[in-house]
């Protein structure tokens, strides 16, 4: 991995929720406009990570969160960048689909208005937004619909529209297409191909071909510890650890 592109990096990072240590010594980076997928058993850690770098866990209570995790130069956990500059930077895509009771249009207005967005540019990000999510085609006619009344695989596309709309530098999903059938989680997935072209993606995943098919780079978790990290190809032929290789090989988990 070049320094030079590391977008994101996390150093000697630890978290524990009381006396429950999930999180032990993550030190890693991930690169700009690249995609990396999270893999590991359930509870080992993915989805927790993940959620770091969106500073949700500064509300759990009995949380001890210690290390750095940085965006450029930019310490995330320093108490002078607020939780909403940096979600700005950092958006986020839930396992499950969860657009606000509103209207498809509003969904994505309504995030630009609270960001103090110039009110003339609002319809035109909001297309953009949609057509990058590969969405307008299908919404363009009926902008004023409830988002509810929308697919579970389009309720995806427009939260992932949602959270570009933003601008942000990174996406992070986690588990985005565990609900959806084949041909939504097709789509889902064809459009995190298309992200990275701007954004740096990091998703979690259980789903091996889908790192394979996504991902440029994979992490493998165990245990609340970061086993191995490298290229997508490098983990699932030719593994440096052991407990990897079984891992993909899909002797456990």
């Amino acid at each position: 991995m070049s320094e030079n592109n590391t977008i994101l990096s996390t150093n000697m990072l630890n978290l524990s929720f009381g006396k429950k240590h999930v999180l032990k010594n993550i030190t890693t980076g991930f690169e700009a406009k690249k995609i990396t997928a999270l893999i590991g058993p359930s509870g080992c850690g993915k989805s927790t990570l993940l959620r770091c770098f969106n500073r949700m866990h500064d509300l759990v209570p009995d949380v001890s969160i210690t290390g750095d995790v940085m965006l450029g130069k930019l310490n995330i956990y320093d108490k002078k960048n607020s939780v909403t500059q940096i979600r700005k930077k950092i958006g986020m895509v839930f396992q499950k689909a969860n657009p606000f009771p509103k209207t498809i249009y509003e969904n994505i207005a309504y995030g630009l208005r609270i960001n103090d967005t110039d009110k003339k540019d609002i319809p035109g990000i909001v297309e953009k937004a949609l057509t990058e999510s590969y969405l307008w085609d299908e919404v363009k006619d009926e902008l004023n619909k409830p988002a509810v009344k929308l697919s579970g695989g389009q309720q995806q596309r427009l939260c992932i529209a949602r959270t570009v709309a933003l601008k942000p530098e990174i996406i992070l999903m986690d588990e985005p297409c565990s609900a959806l059938d084949p041909i939504s989680t097709a789509k889902i997935e064809e459009l995190i191909l298309k992200l990275k072209d701007a954004y740096t993606v990091i998703i979690v995943t259980h789903n091996m071909q889908q790192a394979q098919r996504t991902a440029d780079d994979t992490a493998f978790m165990y245990m609340g510890e970061m086993i191995e990290k490298a290229a997508t190809k490098e983990i699932f032929q030719h593994a440096q650890k052991g407990l990897t290789q079984n891992y993909v090989q899909g002797h456990f988990g």
